[in-house]
């Protein structure tokens, strides 16, 4: 018996005729957009890393002020 995956279902449910599309190894049609679609979630995802990096380093550079300053004022 075979395993059905979560993505299968996902796909099945979204669509049935692009999850039979895929059961027969058919490519789709749109590789273009779907290009498209992955390189605009790769630059999300470097972007949301970016902010994240920049979150902590913000946080890092406040801590040490408030460091600074209480060493001042003794």
């Amino acid at each position: 018996m075979r395993k059905v995956r979560a993505s299968e279902l996902g796909s099945f449910n979204y669509c049935e005729r692009a999850w039979w599309y895929q059961q027969q190894n058919l490519p789709s049609e749109n590789q273009d957009a779907m290009n498209a679609g992955s390189h605009e979630h790769r630059e999300h995802s470097r972007g949301v890393k970016l902010a994240v990096f920049y979150r902590w380093a913000a946080f890092a550079l406040l801590i040490l002020a408030l460091l600074l300053i209480l060493r001042m004022a003794l």
